[in-house]
């Protein structure tokens, strides 16, 4: 009887095994344009003056890469014919960094008792600061302050 050598069996599996992990994504190769944001933010001191918004709770916001997920609650149907506003006030407080300002509105025309939570997500690039590299977002309605670092 041929004894066959273990090392026969090991190297093929070793050899596959190693091709398929270099294909593996690395998390340094996702690009923004990858995960694109549903919304952009508006930057306009008349809309922030005068933004009005339905019932909502703002539960739970985080930054990656370039967008804004806002996770928020409101009563309605399904939240699918909600339409969302983030406004950012034009204002730019000289801190380090600096600071900016924005207010969420939702358009909620939805007539049913559920509550509903939603997660949206906004572009945060038109609110860079050229020759800086980090701002502070201060959202109304949010307890904390959020860091966009760009």
């Amino acid at each position: 009887m041929k004894m066959i050598n273990p090392l026969k069996r090991v190297v093929p599996f070793l050899f596959i095994s190693m091709l398929f992990l270099s294909t593996q994504c690395d998390e340094d190769d996702i690009v923004a344009d990858d995960f694109p944001c549903e919304f952009s933010v508006v930057v306009n001191q008349t809309e922030y003056d005068n933004l009005v918004s339905d019932n909502v709770t703002l539960v739970n916001a985080e930054i990656s890469l370039d967008c804004l997920f806002l996770t928020i609650s409101s009563s309605g149907c399904s939240g699918e014919n909600w339409t969302f506003n983030l406004i950012d006030s034009g204002a730019i407080a000289e801190s380090s960094p600096e600071q900016r300002f924005l207010k969420f509105a939702l358009n909620n025309d939805e007539a049913c008792l559920a509550v509903i939570d939603r997660t949206i997500s906004f572009d945060l690039k038109p609110l860079r600061i050229s020759n800086s590299n980090e701002i502070i977002l201060n959202i109304e309605g949010l307890p904390d302050s959020l860091n966009y670092k760009y």
